[in-house]
């Protein structure tokens, strides 16, 4: 019986590739990177020899060398609320936009869940050298944070709120209009007892809910009452359950600073049997595809997802080509379904 022969030993860099192809070392880096510099015979025997040797050249190291590494960072800040996690159905659906835009570039991605414990957790970030660029979903409260590296690094797009006089560069709706948008609605199918359920802490959600109070105040109806929901899921029931008494007592229309806690609020009506929108309306913010699955169907704002991650991508290849770009301001569009 013959023996197996053995495999051949596993090359471990392009010195020892060189060795075995008696070349140098320039010519093997040339010719497994194509270049026509190395005529085709050689080129294909040190191609060869590197497949047989199961050597695959280190890619992150070359583009460190020319100063591009096709690595992207997409960051989640969750200095407001450090309980909420990447399976929030609001962060999947925008991760994934951003994902098939940036790979479809040819780009990876490197995710960073946040929590900004240090003042310069972003600067450690943008100046890793590792990244061509950085894209950041949602302020968080860490605007002086975002505003301070902006000062110095240009290659970063934020998806949030643009605000007067701000240096970052965001992508994002009219989170202002958005809110009256919801209250609108609202008081049209007849409410004037109006609430909002959120955080006010997070500067999205505050301009949702200022926005409620500006559909209010046109109406001529009392301020809406803000119950405080955070956006992490695993408090979000025990939270509405809180504010159950107060909703029934002399509230009629509920608008959520999300989708999901507008999910979690009409679950909790409907377990005490509270016919929405019979005895109360309520509506969401995002529009994410659940919206359209929930019993009834969510009312809600949509803040066009998925045109805002193209555009965030976009926006950051102009950047990292060294273009100035201005943020850019979506606008909400109502989506009315059967909750309000």
């Amino acid at each position: 019986m013959a023996e197996a022969s053995n495999p051949p030993a596993k090359i471990r860099n392009i010195a020892e590739l060189a060795k075995i192809a008696g070349v140098s070392a320039g010519t093997v880096s040339r010719a497994l990177a194509g270049k026509s510099l190395v005529n085709k015979e050689t080129r294909e025997r040190i191609q060869s020899i590197a497949r047989e040797h199961g050597f695959r050249p280190n890619q992150m190291a070359r583009r460190l060398r020319v100063q591009e590494t096709k690595v992207i960072g997409v960051v989640v800040p969750l200095g407001h609320e450090q309980r909420q996690h990447l399976s929030d159905p609001f962060f999947m659906a925008i991760l994934g936009h951003l994902a098939d835009a940036l790979t479809e570039s040819g780009y990876d991605i490197m995710l960073s869940r946040v929590i900004p414990n240090a003042d310069d957790w972003l600067e450690r970030i943008v100046e890793s050298g590792m990244l061509d660029g950085v894209l950041v979903i949602g302020q968080s409260n860490q605007i002086e944070a975002l505003e301070r590296v902006a000062d110095y690094y240009k290659p970063m797009v934020v998806w949030g709120s643009l605000h007067p006089g701000q240096r970052h560069c965001t992508v994002g709706v009219d989170n202002r209009a958005g809110g009256r948008l919801a209250g609108e609605c609202l008081i049209r199918s007849g409410r004037k007892r109006l609430a909002f359920l959120g955080e006010t802490d997070v500067p999205e959600l505050r301009d949702r809910y200022l926005g409620l109070c500006d559909a209010a105040k046109a109406a001529g109806l009392p301020a809406p009452q803000q119950f405080h929901v955070h956006l992490a899921s695993d408090t979000m029931a025990e939270e509405i359950a809180g504010h159950i008494d107060s909703i029934r007592a002399g509230i009629d229309g509920i608008a959520c600073g999300s989708d999901l806690i507008a999910m979690y609020a009409v679950r909790a009506l409907a377990d005490l049997a509270i016919s929405v929108p019979g005895d109360i309306s309520v509506t969401g913010f995002d529009d994410l595809p659940l919206a359209e699955q929930t019993v009834p169907r969510l009312t809600t704002i949509s803040q066009n997802i998925a045109e805002g991650a193209k555009e965030m991508v976009r926006l950051l290849f102009e950047r990292i080509a060294g273009e100035e770009t201005g943020s850019v301001e979506m606008a909400p569009q109502l989506i009315l379904r059967d909750t309000a």
